[in-house]
């Protein structure tokens, strides 16, 4: 599921710190790509890795079908600015 980070800061610590927070139920990895970069997004350090700043595209995967309505609310929050 691809996404715009739409919130000025950017995919900073508190806005991975949520994703992190909706990861670490999931039944299997969750990814986080960016321009065909892959990172693990149960993991903050990795996240950050991806430098991405306001307006950059990110397509979010899931390895698990089971984890389509986690993967839903992580795009839910993005959208919503991470909540600031």
């Amino acid at each position: 599921m691809n996404v715009n980070i739409k919130n000025d800061l950017g995919l900073h610590a508190r806005a991975a710190a949520k994703i992190v927070n909706l990861v670490v139920h999931a039944k299997g990895k969750i990814w986080l790509i960016k321009d065909g970069e892959k990172v693990d997004a149960s993991s903050i350090i990795d996240i950050l890795s991806l430098g991405c700043s306001k307006g950059t595209e990110v397509t979010f995967e899931a390895e698990s079908n089971t984890d389509f309505d986690l993967l839903r609310n992580i795009i839910i929050l993005a959208e919503n600015g991470f909540g600031e």
